[in-house]
């Protein structure tokens, strides 16, 4: 009987110790977890950018910072998930190392080191267990547009051959998604007329949805636009009036574009030189802009001296004339000739051969 009690006493000692180092495990898991979620609010800009324009080396010392904090909570984030391999928030943990690494790479100066390290997790995200299909399928997006951003790739147009190979496998994979589609047709917005044509023909020939149809049919009802009147007409930002139709004799430049979009900022130099060199001999430039902060972008307009006018409605992606012409992404520029009709819907491309070409004619 004594020998009876003594198992069982030890027997309780042992399930109370492990009940314990259970709890102690959960609770310790979920103080972790709390704690790389609030390592992963990343820093706010200053406040007082409110009201001013931040210098180009506080912005630099900024996005820093930013991706400092980025690089150290996705650091906490795999720790976690190493450490606490059977918590129910392990592929969250996974999910918001790859966010933050991703924002490491992209604020941090697109470096080498950081697109490895953000790719080389979401291919470990991509094989972890738990996954759904949707999550799964969600990986595999942000893998393939990963392809387009490798540092370690010089050449674009390899890039978007990389890009395009994994959108089409996903095509593939995922026939029922529009996502596959719809990056399909934006690359085609983003190549020359020729390849959005076949791009847009191509999906429309396919079995999509409604709303792919449509986005499809308007790239192409861009593309037959040229060749004909562009009619555009506004009041811009600065309370200029703005009518194509009286622009007739001048070679204008039909900027799409967001002081957000660093494809766009990085264009505005070619801009302003295309336009200091031939203004004067007929060359205008009309801003489209895609900003939703009417403050933000007058400031950056001013600090840039972009003299040209632009039009802003504050709808970014539902811009009125971005919906209007199929603009499935910026910079896109267009060159309108003397006449008053759309010539090229790809000006990025030796932008000022082409305009110097429409002002001989």
């Amino acid at each position: 009987m004594k020998i009876f009690k003594f198992l069982v006493t030890g027997l309780l000692i042992i399930l109370f110790a492990c009940a314990f180092n259970s709890q102690t495990t959960a609770g310790d898991a979920a103080k972790a977890w709390q704690d790389v979620r609030n390592a992963a609010v990343l820093p706010s800009q200053p406040v007082e950018w409110n009201t001013r324009q931040p210098t180009r080396a506080e912005e630099q010392q900024f996005y820093k910072q930013v991706a400092d904090a980025a690089t150290a909570a996705a650091k906490k984030a795999e720790t976690f998930y190493a450490q606490f391999p059977d918590s129910t928030n392990v592929i969250a943990a996974r999910k918001l190392e790859c966010q933050m690494l991703r924002m490491a790479f992209f604020e941090g100066g697109d470096s080498t080191d950081a697109y490895e390290s953000w790719f080389k997790a979401q291919n470990s995200l991509l094989a972890a267990p738990g996954l759904t299909e949707d999550e799964r399928f969600d990986v595999r997006v942000g893998i393939a547009r990963g392809k387009r951003a490798d540092p370690a790739e010089k050449d674009w147009q390899a890039r978007d051959s990389e890009y395009e190979n994994a959108i089409r496998q996903l095509i593939k994979d995922y026939p029922q998604k529009d996502k596959p589609y719809e990056m399909l047709l934006v690359l085609g917005a983003e190549s020359s007329d020729d390849k959005a044509r076949a791009i847009a023909t191509e999906v429309l020939a396919d079995t999509v949805s409604d709303s792919i149809k449509e986005r499809a049919k308007a790239i192409l009802n861009r593309l037959n636009a040229v060749g004909k009147p562009l009619k555009i007409k506004f009041t811009a930002l600065d309370g200029r009036d703005v009518d194509l139709s009286q622009m007739k004799g001048k070679v204008v430049l039909i900027d799409f574009w967001a002081t957000w979009c660093g494809p766009c900022v990085g264009e505005i130099p070619h801009v302003k030189e295309a336009y200091e060199k031939f203004h004067s001999k007929g060359f205008e430039v009309v801003g489209i802009s895609f900003d939703g902060d009417k403050h933000a972008l007058q400031n950056f307009i001013g600090k840039h001296d972009m003299s040209w006018p632009q039009y802003f409605d504050g709808k970014t992606w539902q811009n009125s004339f971005g919906v209007q012409y199929a603009i499935e992404s910026i910079p896109t520029m267009w060159l309108v000739d003397k006449k008053g009709n759309l010539r090229d819907s790809n000006a990025r491309n030796d932008l000022q051969g082409k305009v110097e070409k429409l002002l001989a004619e």
